[in-house]
């Protein structure tokens, strides 16, 4: 679609067509709502760059919809609940500031290394530096590992992990072992011959040790031994095979709460896209166990939210909001992803909506990205329109006040 500049966000949404399909515009409680499919659903249509498995993340063509059209190279575009850091990255791919935060410090972990990758060279190189083995944990620990990895692996395993955890502390971690870190991360446990472990649940989520036991009993398998680093250099020229960001603002990342993010400067940020978590639809906690482990991270330390009703979920994004009120500029655009959840029964845009009340943010609508489920969904036997998140819904605010040059809403040109 050609960007026509003269015209507010809101009116390009009414007047969006991707594939043909005019934007469906209703209206409740006086707020626009437009329903499309504003991005493509296809698989692999984005820098590989961005295939780090987290649970619960969005399409980078979410980010990127946003960023394209409210942005100009060098803007900083925000993200407060960063996971795997999806819009960071999009943002230095596109040229922008990337600038995120999330209260598990695994998820900087995740992104810092995407934003300037090492070569091959270097990555190879520096594998053959670290030790080949280190002495197993022991007690209960050991066991519950044992149940994911052969002995062999879980020996190069913990060698890695030391020498990355001692590293960091004697504070000569480098770029590159940041980069072997967050490939071990993502290739922890997986359901292929491409992770470490033996088969068990998706990358983004790792079960528990006595489920794991089950699994392995059903389907009568052991952990078979692997060449974790030829696995690590397979997934890092595959990472790295659409190339590095272009050059870029410097990135501004933390490990802080959403409703603090100090490290932040005030009115520094020119768009925010963010998804919170939804309600306890996911356990960020359980799900993370082991790659905490790996990365030397007590899960205990860290504080995720997990609000069982709507109300208490709407009082934490409410001081969500006036903290990314305070960090966007005037004019500056906020959008907040909360998909779909209990089967569509509780539409959580509406409690964003309220729990906005009182804040410098006006709220211009409600986007409904519609799509046809693709590959993850497929894999768990989901159908479309069925189980799990099959919209994206957006409500888009923005930040109040003097739009700094900018006409009310303006698109920026590309």
């Amino acid at each position: 679609m050609s960007h026509n500049t003269s015209l507010t966000l809101v009116e390009q949404l009414a007047a969006f067509s991707l594939t043909g399909e005019k934007t469906l515009t209703k209206s409740r409680n006086n707020i626009p709502c437009f329903t499309n499919e504003f991005w493509t659903s296809g698989q692999r249509k984005a820098s590989r760059l961005h295939e780090v498995s987290y649970r619960a993340c969005f399409k980078p063509q979410l980010p990127a919809f946003f960023i394209e059209r409210l942005t100009r190279p060098g803007d900083a575009v925000y993200d407060p609940f960063m996971g795997r850091g999806t819009t960071p990255l999009q943002a230095a791919l596109m040229g922008r500031r990337p600038v995120g935060s999330d209260i598990n410090p695994l998820s900087a972990m995740l992104l810092r290394p995407r934003l300037t990758p090492p070569s091959l060279e270097e990555i190879a190189a520096r594998l053959a530096d670290i030790p080949s083995s280190a002495p197993l944990p022991e007690g209960p620990l050991l066991d519950d590992l044992l149940v994911f990895f052969h002995e062999a692996v879980l020996a190069r395993l913990t060698a890695l992990r030391v020498w990355f955890i001692d590293r960091e502390r004697a504070c000569a971690l480098d770029s590159v072992d940041e980069w072997l870190r967050m490939v071990c991360l993502n290739r922890l446990t997986g359901h292929s011959p491409g992770f470490f472990s033996v088969y068990t649940m998706p990358p983004n989520q790792a079960v528990a040790a006595d489920r794991q036991r089950r699994i392995n009993a059903r389907r009568g398998q052991t952990p078979p031994p692997r060449d974790v680093d030829a696995l690590i250099l397979r997934k890092s020229r595959s990472l790295l095979s659409t190339g590095s960001p272009p050059p870029h603002p410097p990135a501004l990342l933390g490990a802080a709460s959403a409703d603090n993010a100090a490290f932040v400067p005030g009115g520094s940020v020119d768009l925010v896209v963010t998804s919170p978590p939804f309600l306890d639809v996911v356990d960020y906690r359980t799900d993370n166990w082991l790659r905490c482990w790996f990365a030397g991270i007590d899960l205990e330390a860290v504080p995720i939210a997990a609000h069982r009703t709507p109300e208490a979920w709407r009082a934490f994004v409410h001081a969500s909001l006036r903290d990314i009120a305070r960090t966007l500029r005037p004019g500056g655009f906020l959008a907040f992803e909360v998909g779909e959840v209990r089967g569509g029964r509780v539409l959580l845009e509406d409690h964003v909506t309220a729990a906005a009340r009182g804040l410098p943010l006006a709220v211009e609508g409600v986007m409904v990205n519609e799509q046809n489920f693709t590959k993850t969904a497929n894999c768990w036997g989901v159908a479309n329109n069925r189980k799990g998140t099959n919209t994206n819904r957006i409500v888009l605010m923005r930040k109040t006040g003097r739009p700094n040059g900018l006409r009310r809403g303006m698109i920026c040109p590309g």
